[in-house]
């Protein structure tokens, strides 16, 4: 059993009338027509904690107006944060010329902790937002961006500080800290090249304790240090700690955040690499994550090519065996996996194949996946029919898999398993459309984020919002005209 990294997304949705099947070290689960309903996490206890590792608590930016955490605990401040679909779900932005910052006790009010800078674990999904390694053909931040923070640094080490941050090329990483005893007491526990590009998420695992840190690059071990010995005291670490900054808003990331973990206890690297191995081809398979997708590996990420389709409508993935005797539902809603079987392949992909049952004639079911239940991290694979054979090529040794319904309780042309999964729409709020008039839906169905209606992706010219008001397609280009008007006649 893996560790609870994460608390599920899913815990927070009403339950979907959806098929899962699990398949993962050689066995098979089905639990046909299962209510995807787990426990709500709360109160530092997150669920059904793993047997090994309980995170002290995490962040997966659900909710971007009040950016409480997992468990339901609200921060000490924040100011001009940002939210993006880039990611899995939402992923935390810190990118601005003005001051922003999110911060968090370090211990609350009621005792529960939150981050211990002497023993634990700090994990999280960064990716460069504005940004890229000098040595990427990049900028680089400009400033020493803090990614993960107590206290603060100063000369004389009259405060207390405790950072794990990237230098202002954005060409290493370094993990540091100082004392509050006015000695100058400084230590740069360790650092790591990086080679990091705009928009490519990487896996960052820090754990360290008194006899050594260690620093984990997309689950491979990058550098390790000495023990921790030098560390911010209690009149600093009462200020809470920083995600994406320090305390003042200044030195920030200039990135994305997703899926951050902290824990009181040095994570194991089997552990690590784990997580990391069930998380990175969600990550790839993603279409919100179009760098990912279109970027050869930078150097600290393991070599994985992803093939785009088209999301919401199509095959997706999902590759037609061939055809069986359809056994017929009462309505279009009861459907299930049957005759499930996983092969390991010789480049280590597992090959799932199966049989769509129950439903009607004429509907189209949605399949979707995960790697981790507790993550609540979903990808689209595709669409099939009823009484039909399909296979589908995951790379990852574990998989989950769900059927969705044609249901669309508000009519906006997502369903609502989509809508739940993927879009973290509620399917029975009104359709939703930005500040150009666009409706979300169609940005969707377009593989585009939300917040993309001034973006060009297929560098025509028109921007998304015009796209969509022209009739025309936003991610093919279908070229235009440049009319200007002189008196009473226009020239093409």
């Amino acid at each position: 059993m893996k560790p609870q990294a994460y608390l599920s997304l899913l815990s927070r949705l009403p339950a979907l009338k959806l098929s899962r099947v699990f398949i993962g070290a050689g066995f098979l689960f089905l639990a046909a027509n299962a209510q995807a309903q787990l426990p709500p996490g709360g109160g530092g206890g997150g669920g059904s904690p793993g047997p090994t590792y309980t995170p002290l608590n995490s962040w997966s930016f659900y909710d971007p107006t009040n950016w409480t955490s997992d468990y339901s605990n609200a921060p000490v401040s924040f100011t001009n944060l940002n939210f993006s679909y880039l990611g899995l779900g939402r992923s935390l932005v810190v990118d601005t010329n003005q001051a922003a910052w999110l911060r968090f006790n370090t211990v609350e009010t009621n005792g529960a902790t939150n981050l211990t800078v002497q023993q634990g674990s700090v994990l999280f999904w960064f990716a460069p937002g504005s940004w890229a390694s000098t040595n990427a053909g990049g900028t680089g931040p400009g400033e020493y961006a803090r990614l993960f923070e107590a206290g603060a640094y100063t000369t004389n080490s009259n405060y207390g500080w405790w950072s794990l941050y990237v230098d202002p090329a954005g060409a290493n990483i370094y993990f540091s800290a100082q004392t509050n005893d006015n000695s100058g007491n400084y230590s740069n526990y360790l650092s790591a090249p990086i080679f990091w590009t705009t928009n490519y998420f990487h896996f960052v695992a820090l754990t360290y304790t008194a006899t050594n840190t260690l620093l984990y690059l997309d689950g491979t071990l990058a550098t390790n240090g000495p023990g921790v010995t030098v560390y911010p005291g209690q009149n600093a670490l009462t200020n809470g700690f920083c995600i994406g900054g320090d305390a003042a808003g200044t030195n920030q990331s200039h990135g994305l955040f997703n899926n951050v973990g902290t824990y009181n206890v040095p994570l194991d690297s089997g552990t690590i690499q784990s997580i990391f191995s069930q998380t990175y081809p969600l990550y790839m398979m993603s279409p919100w994550n179009l760098a990912m997708d279109s970027l050869s590996s930078a150097s600290s990420t393991p070599s994985f090519t992803s093939t785009s389709f088209s999301a919401i409508t199509g095959a997706g993935y999902l590759q037609w065996q061939g055809s069986v005797a359809a056994i017929n539902s009462s309505n279009a809603y009861t459907v299930w996996i049957a005759n499930q079987t996983a092969t390991v392949t010789t480049n280590g992909q597992t090959v799932i194949t199966f049989t769509i049952q129950g439903g009607l004639d004429g509907y189209y079911y949605d399949v979707f996946a995960t790697a981790a239940l507790q993550s609540g991290i979903w990808v689209w694979l595709g669409q099939g029919m009823h009484g039909n054979i399909y296979s589908v090529a995951i790379p990852t040794p574990n998989a989950f898999l769900e059927l969705g319904t044609p249901q669309d309780s508000n009519g906006d042309g997502i369903t609502d398993a989509y809508s739940r999964l993927i879009a973290d729409i509620d399917p029975n709020a009104p359709p939703q459309s930005d500040a150009y008039g666009v409706p979300y839906a169609w940005y969707i169905e377009n593989g585009l984020t939300v917040t993309s209606a001034l973006q060009d992706p297929d560098y025509d010219g028109l921007m998304n919002f015009q796209e969509y008001k022209y009739g025309t397609r936003p991610q093919v280009s279908e070229g235009f005209s440049v009319w200007t008007t002189l008196g009473n006649s226009s020239i093409p």
